[in-house]
């Protein structure tokens, strides 16, 4: 079907159960909603499966300029929005992912979980993105598509690798450099502190494009995700290795509620609070306070903190103010010291002592300035 978004007629294509659990799928730079057609088939069983060509790919219009991946990011919001679909699990390929990964980090009460697929939190180096869109301004697609290939898929004489030079070759070329524009301009810092799990990041062995050590820089981005690498493939595995994709993909949607929690936990507890702290509480456990430990991981750091509904920065600040109203003042200073891992500024814990002050009293919180004031000094000491 076609619908109009913000001046574009953009062609979808949803399937599956009414009512099933959305999962919205997004392609790679130069190909078109059908790279998924393996894994949508497959997970339409028991999923409302949402596909979309990109600005300017496939069927969908082309918008005039340069893509921003804030803008691309829009593009999915505002059609989740036209199908009345508040949050959605999000499965995305290059440049796909990176767009999911914006999407995670703006609006993450939308985002259920993340599934990656050879992608990267920034595509360097900038000047060959620019030398590319120039290359197809003076000789259109087929000036690229030799190189492009080679990084996508490790067989190019398979019947799949030639529909996807197929694809490339048809991909408008003002509708490709829009979005390679968009690559260009992606930075990882814009990212940083503002993803949560769940998530799957998988990468082919032979990802030039995307290589496997920026799999791993993403999976340490996103506390509780986990990282799989698929051998002998390339940057573009969904028809290469369709199997092993959508074995991923469906694992990805049904985890083991027991292990994701404790990994989830676990991953929040030491992005927080610290791998030293964290491996000096871990090494002092007894028998006295194993089971404690273990309800805390599972069910505060692993249910709550990864929850999508709050930002951490957010939860942080929150952690803080509670804690200080409470005169719970041990863990107050914990979590003031955790404020270097959360992005939490010096000013804006003075602000929550304020609040705190006005409707738990002055007492509490001049306490907690005391104590605030105590931790920055060593920070600033240190430094």
């Amino acid at each position: 079907m076609f619908i109009a978004l913000g001046g574009m007629s953009v062609h979808v294509q949803v399937a599956g159960p009414p009512g099933a659990p959305p999962v919205l799928l997004l392609h790679s730079l130069g190909t078109s909603l059908h790279v998924w057609d393996e894994q949508a088939e497959v997970l339409a069983r028991t999923h409302r499966v949402i596909r979309f060509d990109l600005r300017g790919h496939g069927l969908t219009s082309a918008v005039p300029g340069e893509a921003t991946m804030a803008a691309l990011a829009e593009d999915a919001f505002a059609l989740l929005d036209h199908l009345g679909i508040r949050a959605a699990h999000l499965g995305g390929i290059s440049i796909g992912g990176r767009i999911a990964m914006e999407m995670a980090a703006s609006r993450p009460e939308r985002v259920l979980s993340l599934f990656l697929l050879d992608t990267a939190m920034e595509f360097p180096p900038p000047e060959g993105w620019q030398q590319r869109i120039e290359a197809i301004a003076s000789g259109g697609m087929a000036a690229v598509a030799d190189g492009v290939m080679a990084r996508w898929v490790a067989d190019q004489s398979l019947p799949s690798s030639r529909a996807l030079r197929a694809m490339l070759l048809a991909t408008p070329a003002e509708g490709y450099s829009a979005c390679a524009a968009a690559l260009r301009d992606a930075r990882a810092a814009s990212l940083a502190g503002r993803m949560q799990g769940p998530a799957t990041v998988v990468v082919g062995e032979l990802d030039q494009a995307s290589p496997v050590s920026a799999a791993e820089a993403i999976r340490e981005a996103i506390p509780g995700s986990r990282l799989i690498v698929l051998p002998g493939v390339a940057h573009i595995p969904t028809f290469e290795a369709a199997e092993a994709v959508t074995e991923a993909l469906l694992a990805h949607l049904s985890p083991s509620p027991e292990e994701d929690a404790f990994a989830a936990g676990m991953a929040v507890r030491k992005a927080v609070l610290g791998e030293e702290h964290v491996a000096r509480a871990s090494a002092g456990i007894t028998a006295l306070d194993a089971a404690f430990q273990d309800y805390i991981t599972r069910n505060v750091w692993g249910g709550i903190w990864t929850r999508p509904g709050l930002p951490r920065h957010t939860r942080s600040l929150l952690t803080l103010a509670i804690t200080a109203a409470l005169a719970r003042e041990g863990e107050f200073a914990l979590h003031v010291r955790a404020t270097r891992n959360t992005g939490v500024l010096p000013e804006e814990i003075a602000e929550v002592l304020l609040q705190v002050g006005a409707y738990a009293g002055v007492p509490v919180a001049n306490h907690a300035l005391k104590v605030a004031k105590g931790i920055l000094s060593e920070g600033e000491e240190r430094r």
